[in-house]
């Protein structure tokens, strides 16, 4: 009997011969000095409109746009939330003395994760989760695995531990490569910065009563680990679907279809309460840190780990199901 440690290995070194951690690799090394830059001309133009580089006035002038939009006759009640919850941060970080923006590597790093995690994490996950098995069906190499002394739930539990050594290198790409790259800018320091957190909100009240301070450094911890728990499952997911459908480009197609939808339902979907048992709609949990408002009333932390865990388990209940009893072989 052929033990787990040489399949993980096995595995490991089929998807790097893959060569699609590199393409991912590739990607954020490219597109982060872009949004490095980008953060730096915003950062020259706020400058140059306001004179000064005093974060309060960078505030104040925000509490006035965010007070003329919700006093808008057209502004719609999904748009009033967010705005109500940034007016009180704002707020809140004036009474409070507390610049929730100050400019460092640790910064940029923070909020690349939480803009990236909607849609562009999960997507490398996906393109380089959703062929691990469908891509082995095509190319016929799948019949000369099982055709060795191993009992198949071996087999696709290398391919799931293997997905899960990716995804954390995927992360811990994503955050040395941010820090690096944009510290080269905006300096290397702003890991004891103080930021914001403990907002919560229900309707259209927003409550500062649990609202606190923390390290940046603490809250990049626990960013990464949701962020990495989210990843996570839509790895499970792609591995569901790789094992579903033998075609590689459906397979993949199907995955980006589905992360691509979940993006427009997050925006649209707070007048449908259903959607918020959908997985692709609970993958944003890094927002629950800050009080953003969720996609939909009644959601919260709890509600989305516990949404994205059962999903997650029920993806690989019927991969191992199919995959143990399905004909590999014909």
């Amino acid at each position: 009997m052929i033990s787990l440690y040489p399949l993980v290995q096995n595995e490991t070194v089929k998807m790097l011969k893959k060569r699609r951690f590199l393409v991912v690799a590739l990607i954020i090394l490219v597109l982060i000095p872009v949004f490095t830059y980008g953060q730096m001309k915003v950062a020259e133009r706020t400058r140059k409109q306001l004179g000064t580089s005093d974060w309060r006035a960078t505030e104040l002038q925000n509490i006035q746009r965010y007070t003329d939009r919700l006093s808008s006759p057209r502004t719609t009640d999904e748009f009033r939330r967010y705005l109500q919850f940034a007016l009180e941060v704002s707020k809140y970080s004036l009474e409070h003395n507390i610049n929730p923006n100050v400019p460092s590597g640790v910064t940029f790093t923070r909020d690349f994760a939480k803009n990236a995690l909607s849609l562009f994490l999960p997507l490398m996950v996906g393109v380089l989760a959703a062929d691990i098995v469908s891509g082995e069906q095509t190319a016929g190499t799948i019949k000369l695995l099982l055709t060795r002394p191993v009992r198949r739930w071996r087999v696709l539990m290398s391919k799931a531990l293997a997905l899960m050594l990716f995804v954390s290198l995927i992360l811990l790409m994503t955050v040395v490569l941010s820090y690096l790259i944009s510290g080269a800018v905006f300096g290397y320091g702003g890991w004891n910065a103080p930021v914001l957190t403990g907002f919560s909100v229900s309707g259209t009240d927003v409550s500062t009563a649990n609202a606190h301070a923390i390290h940046q450094w603490q809250f990049l911890l626990m960013e990464f680990g949701l962020a990495w728990f989210s990843c996570l499952v839509v790895a499970f997911m792609s591995l569901m679907v790789s094992v579903l459908v033998r075609s590689t480009a459906a397979g993949i197609g199907i995955m980006l279809a589905t992360l691509i939808a979940g993006t427009i339902l997050t925006n649209m979907a707070s007048s449908w309460e259903t959607a918020k048992y959908l997985f692709m709609v609970n993958i944003d949990t890094i927002g629950y840190l800050t009080g953003s408002p969720p996609p939909v009333e009644g959601m919260d932390l709890t509600f989305s780990l516990m949404v994205l865990a059962v999903w997650a388990l029920a993806a690989l209940a019927t991969a191992f199901t199919v995959f143990t009893r399905r004909d590999m072989l014909s």
